[in-house]
């Protein structure tokens, strides 16, 4: 028998709630047919009753609800179904491993949950060793739960800066030729970082640590020579390292840090796949101690509900390409 807790409150801002809910609650009661609980609109309030083991579920789906309208000033029952889809649900079925909804950064617009058991271990290992490595395909949270532990980590003074790494193998790693600075040459590739980034500080903020070095972009190439101290350091991408570059990597390592690698091994844009550094090295450091792996597949996606079915589809293609993680 599942455990009833006393009824709990989800406080909207101002103005949300009767906008949010639609004429008559349509919108409520939609929600409400996910669950087992019962849900009541009361001004600014959401009024929940019902088993103690929906209302983080039931919390997360209401804040990224009033997320999404802040956003767009209107909300659909289109983007409702969405949003109750990324928290697990696909026809009223539970349909994604779910994890307790840990919270890896309280960011402006909304706290940071992990939304998968996968990524619940995730985080886990990121707390826990001072390498990770996590593979797995596009849209499953790697990157932009590691960027989120790196804020966190951060915030916490636990390090005193955040380095974002790339390897740039469309350059072939010399970008002399390219017009402008590091940043105006490197930006294109870190696109998906900065997106991450900006939703967890600001643009504005972004750009005032960049500018006082507090956060860090550069390709892989640039990391010899150095040792990486209080930093939190993303290797993003890891597929395309070579093996040099890969041992490169990982002996930067200074004291107090730590080092998130993320990649899709089935999307290698090297010359040779088959000389992948992200795939020699979780063979060769799986037996490490103070290493953390943690595998993704297609039932952690957390993206729009479609990116698992085309990414499935693609497979049964036999159609690889890049995917951007």
């Amino acid at each position: 028998m599942r455990e009833e807790t006393k009824p709990f409150e989800i406080v909207l801002k101002d103005g949300v709630v009767p906008r949010l809910l639609g004429e008559g609650d349509v919108n409520l009661r939609f929600i409400e047919g996910y669950f087992d609980s019962r849900l009541i609109a009361r001004g600014s309030k959401i009024i929940v009753q019902g088993p103690a083991d929906e209302r983080e579920r039931i919390r997360r789906v209401f804040t990224d609800l009033q997320a999404l309208f802040e956003s767009r000033g209107e909300v659909s029952q289109k983007d409702i179904k969405t949003v109750l889809q990324l928290a697990g649900f696909a026809n009223g079925a539970l349909t994604v491993a779910e994890g307790d909804g840990t919270v890896v950064f309280d960011s402006p617009r909304g706290p940071v949950r992990a939304r998968t058991s996968n990524q619940e271990r995730y985080i886990r290992l990121m707390e826990q060793k001072s390498v990770v490595f996590a593979v797995g395909p596009a849209g499953t949270g790697k990157t932009y739960l590691a960027v989120a532990k790196a804020v966190d980590w951060y915030h916490r003074r636990l390090v005193e800066k955040i380095i974002l790494v790339r390897p740039v193998v469309e350059t072939g790693e010399t970008l002399g030729f390219l017009p402008g600075d590091i940043l105006e040459k490197v930006d294109p590739y870190f696109r998906p970082l900065y997106d991450a980034l900006d939703e967890m500080l600001t643009h504005e903020r972004v750009r005032r640590f960049i500018d006082r070095g507090v956060i860090e972009v550069a390709p892989l190439a640039y990391m010899r020579g150095r040792t990486l101290n209080q930093a939190f350091v993303i290797l993003d991408e890891a597929q395309n390292t070579t093996s040099g570059q890969m041992k490169m990597f990982l002996t930067r390592l200074g004291t107090s840090s730590r080092a998130v690698l993320t990649g899709d091994v089935t999307q290698i844009d090297l010359p040779d796949p088959r000389k992948s550094g992200l795939t020699e090295a979780t063979n060769i450091l799986k037996d490490i101690e103070g290493i953390g792996f943690v595998s993704f597949d297609k039932t952690d996606v957390v993206r729009h509900p479609l990116v698992a079915e085309i990414l499935m589809a693609y497979d049964q293609a036999g159609i690889r390409g890049s995917t951007g993680g």
